[in-house]
């Protein structure tokens, strides 16, 4: 008998093995999000980031975490309480998933989970005829991150949306341009190290290409709770624009390109990437 997980996972293609692994990944993630939908965590907290970029506003990319902001600071926000719904939720769809707190060394406003469960366990359950399968080592586990931001930036703006399955549900995320504007914060301040993360960069041309608005007030109240700005600065398009441009001057686009390879179909669109590239198509920012 067809399972509510199985009717989720045949509107994925699974050709491969890193096809069967994603797609579950991208299922656990839904369902990740009903439960805490039914545990009145949309209450408190929104969505936002790639995996909301994805399910909601339909990012053709792979996305790995989940990632929450409150919608007021709250620094006393306990995120364990929802634990025990979210394990239960999993159950219920036959995913033998736990979930562990990242206990974290230092002060921070970033709560974090992780979502842990059997990797070859879970793909002989969905696709029993998957003899690739016998292959995958037995301690190999899927993992997905989860984190909530307990003192977010100011002037967010969020909306409600729906999904059916597992079950109907309502998630509250970021609208669009407040998406947008958590994301060129990400382009501007990430500390790309010695690897570009390119998947920044995909999503950067995904808004630009939806001519996505920027919520500018909260872009900038991101780069001032980072120190990149003062909070006297006179935040204009042009400046942003300044800042975007600078930043495109000094990336690595073959770091950036190999960093997103791995998360996308179609790489034939990562060719024409350059720091021209992005410099023109910025101008049609607003």
């Amino acid at each position: 008998m067809e399972t509510i997980l199985n009717q989720m996972l045949a509107m994925y293609p699974s050709h491969s093995a890193s096809d069967k692994k994603n797609a579950l990944t991208e299922v656990i993630q839904e369902v990740t999000l009903c439960g805490l939908s039914r545990a009145g965590f949309f209450r408190d907290a929104a969505f936002y980031g790639g995996t909301a970029l994805r399910i909601f506003y339909g990012l053709d990319r792979f996305s790995e975490d989940l990632d929450f902001s409150l919608v007021a600071p709250d620094a006393d926000f306990d995120l364990k309480k929802y634990f025990s719904v979210l394990e239960s939720e999993l159950h219920s769809v036959g995913l033998n998933f736990r979930i562990e707190e990242k206990v974290k060394t230092a002060e921070s406003n970033i709560k974090s989970a992780f979502l842990k469960g059997n990797t070859k366990e879970h793909i002989l359950s969905f696709y029993p005829d998957d003899r690739s399968a016998e292959k995958i080592n037995p301690s190999e586990t899927i993992r997905i991150k989860f984190e909530v931001d307990t003192d977010p930036p100011a002037y967010a703006t969020f909306e409600n949306k729906y999904r059916l399955l597992p079950s109907p549900y309502q998630v509250k995320l970021y609208d669009a341009p407040s998406l947008f504007a958590g994301k060129l914060h990400a382009v501007l301040c990430r500390a790309w190290k010695n690897r570009v993360k390119g998947r920044d960069l995909y999503d950067y041309v995904f808004y630009l290409s939806r001519k996505t608005h920027v919520n500018m007030p909260h872009l900038k109240a991101r780069l001032v709770d980072s120190g990149f700005i003062e909070e006297g600065f006179d935040f204009t398009r042009e400046a942003l624009i300044a800042m975007l441009d600078s930043r495109f001057a000094s990336i690595d686009y073959e770091q950036a390109k190999q960093d997103v390879q791995p998360f996308v179909k179609d790489k034939t669109k990562l060719e024409i990437w350059s720091a021209e590239f992005f410099t023109e198509i910025t101008n049609s920012i607003s």
